[in-house]
């Protein structure tokens, strides 16, 4: 949950400005609701929220009216929290607050159905009347026993908290240096009293572990680690200096065609890994991808999962996300896929070429009309001056119909965007085959390593294999059988013969019990960049090391095995695949060399009858 920019202020002209319309809860908007305490019927009407503002919103007046009930003198405020850049605001976000005005004796608050009634304390003649303090109702993110589901250890125990790097919706974003390094990363502050709904809780949770589940994209701002306390979720990840690509746009004015093809490359290249991982981002535009450094020729990271979903193929989705230049027109007819992030792709690219967006208007409404029927600019300037090829990616992005709209990879295939003139050989495959292929390269006991460190990850780490196990697993067993595999792996677009995919499921199946178990399908799943993590490594060895010797020796090995289920073992070929010095025993060193062996690699390795899976494919499949 980041900073959402929901409406950047915009003329045909280019990009004047931008302002950041906060959900924060301090923002108090009034909505007429029909209650005991119904509001005067000379009041004025609140703006529309799905109108746009020409200005940021402003701080609401709050005006007294005496209540219903006799002997107390009190007002009815009704707080709205402001929506998530196109959502509609439902009923349990707003709340209602009785507030009494009148002096009592009484102190401390009272709480009565779905209001909360604050009692002053005495006034004093003597001194001005103090302003009211108004008391909102414990928030979801405050109620809710644990917001990651996992215990985690102090933020200031690891980091020390330095300058305000910025505010968004729901949080503050700090400097942080990592005490025992002293490198410096980035820390989102998340305030639970602003996670005002189960589903502000369940974003905040989704976040955190697609951001863990796409961990090691070269491309995708990478966590390095998640922290709870009493009043806060603080995310630690990478720290980004150069600033958003939306305000590059708005120095330049417009990106030359070499430049944005560059940027095109990595934005749909994103899109293309989120998609075979099973993630769609549903608010792909300027300000979610940020510059490493502020050179010219820094790398661009992805920002902002707080929108972003899991999604199995062929699974249609129907509330309504995004931000009003950037949604796609199957998102406001709710129903859609994956194929919405294409469409905010193009748009993006289309504002590279041009600066400006390809749909305009002066409202949210006149807006969405234009994403749902307006016509593509390529008359006005600089669109005479730009290649044709530019402008057939960019309308072949802006198809309406998604089954008609480019995939990820066939826009990195379209001549355009090629890196000169090559384009990449194939699609992405599918996360599952992919990594079961790499798994299947591993010898036994890195497998039976990269068990170890699977069950030692936190829930939110694992949180995005577990959505791939359960989309496998059909009958909810537990254990993905060999015809489970092979349908899952059909319906990923997969030509796979039975012997090839009994190779797969041996390659997983570590204590050969003829299913895949879960524990079995994370470690197989896991990506390198979890396994070579230092304290992983070290926490592994430590498993086999049974007597803290500093060596796995052959007796150790064996006893591992056989805690896995593992039988007819060759201990001798084991160790010797690790021991370098041929002392027949591994030490910590050897032990690293083996887990890091092959690991850039990873991806290269196909099995002999290969073939491509894309979402796409998969989706005409289902």
């Amino acid at each position: 949950m980041g900073n959402n920019c929901v409406h950047a202020k915009i003329s045909k002209d280019g990009f004047f400005s931008s302002f950041w319309w906060s959900r924060s809860p301090d923002m108090i908007t009034y909505e007429k609701k029909e209650s005991s305490f119904q509001a005067s019927s000379t009041e004025k009407e609140p703006e529309g929220l799905d109108s746009v503002p020409n200005k940021p919103p402003e701080m609401a007046k709050i005006e007294s009216k005496p209540s219903d009930v006799k002997g107390t003198e009190q007002v009815i405020i009704i707080v709205k929290d402001e929506m998530k850049d196109a959502r509609v605001v439902k009923p349990e976000d707003v709340i209602n607050i009785t507030v009494d005005l009148k002096p009592a004796q009484m102190m401390g608050p009272e709480k009565a159905g779905n209001a909360v009634k604050e009692r002053g304390k005495p006034a004093e003649p003597a001194n001005p009347r103090k302003p009211h303090n108004v008391k909102r109702m414990a928030t979801a993110g405050l109620q809710v026993d644990s917001v990651l589901k996992t215990k985690t250890g102090h933020l200031k125990e690891h980091y020390n908290l330095g300058e305000k790097l910025g505010h968004g919706q729901f949080g503050t974003t700090f400097l942080c240096i990592e005490k025992g390094t002293g490198k410096k990363y980035a820390c989102k502050s998340i305030a639970k009293r602003k996670l005002l709904t189960d589903e502000d809780v369940e974003d905040v949770r989704r976040e955190i572990q697609i951001m863990h589940h796409l961990s090691g994209h070269p491309n995708v701002i990478s966590i390095k680690g998640a922290y709870e306390d009493a009043v806060a979720i603080h995310v630690v990840m990478e720290l980004c200096t150069g600033g958003e690509l939306f305000d590059r746009i708005v120095k330049r004015g417009h990106y030359s065609e070499r430049q944005a093809a560059e940027l095109a490359r990595t934005i749909v290249g994103v899109v293309e890994a989120c998609h075979s991982l099973g993630v769609m981002h549903r608010d792909l535009k300027p300000e979610n991808f940020l510059f490493v450094n502020e050179e010219e020729d820094s790398p661009l990271k992805t920002i902002d999962f707080g929108l972003s979903m899991f999604f199995k193929p062929g699974q249609i989705f129907d509330d309504i996300v995004g931000s009003p230049y950037y949604v796609a027109p199957e998102v406001l007819r709710k129903r859609y896929g994956p194929e919405a992030d294409i469409w905010s792709a193009g748009v993006i690219i289309y504002i590279l070429l041009s600066g400006v967006p390809p749909f305009w208007g002066e409202s949210e409404e006149e807006i969405f009309d234009e994403v749902l029927h307006g016509d593509i600019d390529f008359e006005l300037d600089p669109w005479p001056k730009i290649s044709q090829g530019a402008k057939d990616l960019v309308r072949r992005m802006l198809v309406r119909d998604p089954k008609k709209r480019l995939t990820a990879h066939e826009v990195l295939c379209h001549p355009w965007v090629q890196i000169d003139g090559v384009a990449p050989d194939k699609p992405l495959d599918s996360a599952i085959f992919t990594r079961l292929t790499q798994f299947s390269a591993m010898n036994k006991l890195k497998k039976m390593a990269i068990r170890v460190i699977a069950e030692s990850l936190s829930e939110e780490e694992i949180a995005g294999l577990k959505e791939m196990f359960k989309m496998i697993d059909t009958d909810n067993s537990g254990q993905i059988t060999f015809d489970e595999l092979k349908i899952g792996l059909k319906k990923f677009g997969a030509n796979l013969n039975e012997s090839e995919i009994h190779d797969l499921m041996k390659a997983a199946d570590i204590d050969n019990s003829g299913t895949i178990d879960y524990g079995e399908f994370v470690a197989a799943m896991l990506h390198a960049n979890k396994i070579e993590k230092e304290d992983y490594l070290f926490a592994a060895f430590s498993y086999f090391d049974k007597d803290g010797s500093g060596y796995i020796t052959a007796d150790e090995l064996q006893k591992a095995c056989e805690e896995f289920g593992i039988e007819d073992v060759h201990l001798e070929e084991m160790i010797q695949e690790a021991d370098q010095d041929n002392d027949g025993r591994i030490d910590y060193n050897e032990f690293v060399a083996m887990m890091h062996k092959g690991n850039a690699d990873l991806g290269k390795k196909r099995l002999p009858n290969n073939f491509n899976i894309a979402y796409r494919e998969a989706m005409v499949a289902c």
